[in-house]
């Protein structure tokens, strides 16, 4: 009994010293210097690398491959756009005022109606002003009769110098007096001050009128229409008279071709931004005052860039941009490679590519996501 206890210490004994030297990490057997206990955990460690690659070889393991959608690059016209908000105005919408206060004897037009400048619109009453000017008139040519003679009396050194000076300012007075009382019968005729269209009327025949902020009636030329908008200070140099401007009317769904007329000369303090003036054609007398519109304003312009669609370009954990492109392409398959890029400006969903990529080159557009360095592509 006693032998069989000895024989099974020294069994645990020893199975506690294999395992503890089983267990013992690579630096600890390193700094043992034991020859023996060293190579015995190397061929330990080579037959279990043994095992694994059986085990790898039976499970039949297949290199990770990848679904994608490709593009190939091409230079390309790349255009960056300024994109604000404007509205639809014309300087030729005013509110006919009557210049004469008085009673509206003639009403001339109607709502709707086109008008050329000059026209007659209307007349208020000149309040006796036409009989001053037939007698005004009469007294100005017996004035210019009396001038007459008194000239040719002096030039026959007949009379004093002083009547005929005095016959002078005396006809010349009258023409004057003459002059005045036509301008102030003239202001009792109402004319369209420019070509265009009644769009609305707000008296009627036999009114009494004045200046009034509802005015007599509205006219409207529609044949001078533009866009004003404000733009931040930054645009400074990069906007001109005659760049071409894209205005998107929202309410029509209607795109029309613009260019920049008029580049504010003041800075808003306020907002740091100054104002333009984009001319809009009207070739279908659509556009109104006061509508809404979007402009598009070509700031940048590369006539031989690199672009590809903004959502392929991604950025890894060291900040680095980057997208996948496509080598050893063969037919409907390739591999991955990751390439570092350079970008500029992004517009219209588009972003330009300064360097990394070149003409021709694939680029992984759907599926960029799943994909990684050196796999295996079909697309």
């Amino acid at each position: 009994m006693k032998k069989i206890l000895l024989l099974s210490t020294f069994i645990l004994v020893f199975f506690s010293c294999a395992d503890k030297e089983k267990n013992m990490n690579i630096d600890e057997l390193i700094s043992s210097k034991n020859v023996q206990k060293i190579n015995a955990r190397k061929a330990l460690l080579q037959a279990d690398l043994s095992k694994l690659d059986e085990a790898l070889a039976t499970l039949d393991v297949k290199k990770a491959e990848a679904l994608v959608s490709v593009l190939t690059v091409n230079d390309t016209v790349f255009n960056h756009y300024l994109e604000v908000q404007g509205s639809v105005d014309t300087k030729e919408n005013i509110l006919v005022q009557p210049e004469m206060p008085g009673i509206l004897i003639a009403l001339n037009v109607k709502a709707g109606q086109h008008v050329s400048k000059g026209q007659i619109l209307g007349k208020t009453d000149d309040g006796g002003l036409s009989q001053q000017v037939a007698s005004l008139e009469n007294q100005a040519a017996l004035a210019k009769t009396t001038y007459e003679r008194q000239k040719n009396l002096w030039n026959q050194k007949i009379g004093s110098e002083i009547q005929y000076l005095q016959a002078q300012t005396q006809m010349i007075s009258a023409q004057r007096a003459v002059a005045q009382i036509k301008a102030q019968l003239a202001k009792t005729v109402i004319r369209a001050p420019f070509t265009g269209v009644i769009d609305e009327v707000f008296v009627e025949k036999g009114e009494v009128v004045s200046p009034s902020a509802q005015g007599l009636m509205r006219i409207v030329n529609l044949n001078n229409m533009y866009v004003s908008t404000t733009v931040p200070e930054t645009y400074i140099g990069k906007l001109k008279v005659g760049t071409e401007v894209d205005v998107y009317l929202t309410s029509l769904g209607k795109t029309y071709k613009g260019k920049v007329r008029q580049i504010g000369n003041f800075i808003n303090p306020n907002n740091r931004s100054f104002g333009i003036e984009v001319s809009v054609p009207n070739p279908d007398n659509l556009l109104r005052p006061n509508q809404v519109a979007k402009l598009k304003v070509i700031d940048y312009v590369n006539k031989d860039a690199i672009v590809v669609p903004t959502n392929v370009i991604q950025q890894d954990g060291e900040k680095n941009t980057f997208l996948y492109t496509v080598t050893n392409a063969n037919g409907k398959t390739g591999i991955a490679k990751k390439v570092i890029v350079k970008t500029g400006q992004s517009s219209d969903n588009v972003t330009e590519i300064l360097s990394g990529v070149n003409s021709k080159d694939i680029i992984v557009t759907e599926g960029m996501n799943t994909i990684s360095d050196g796999m295996k592509l079909n697309f």
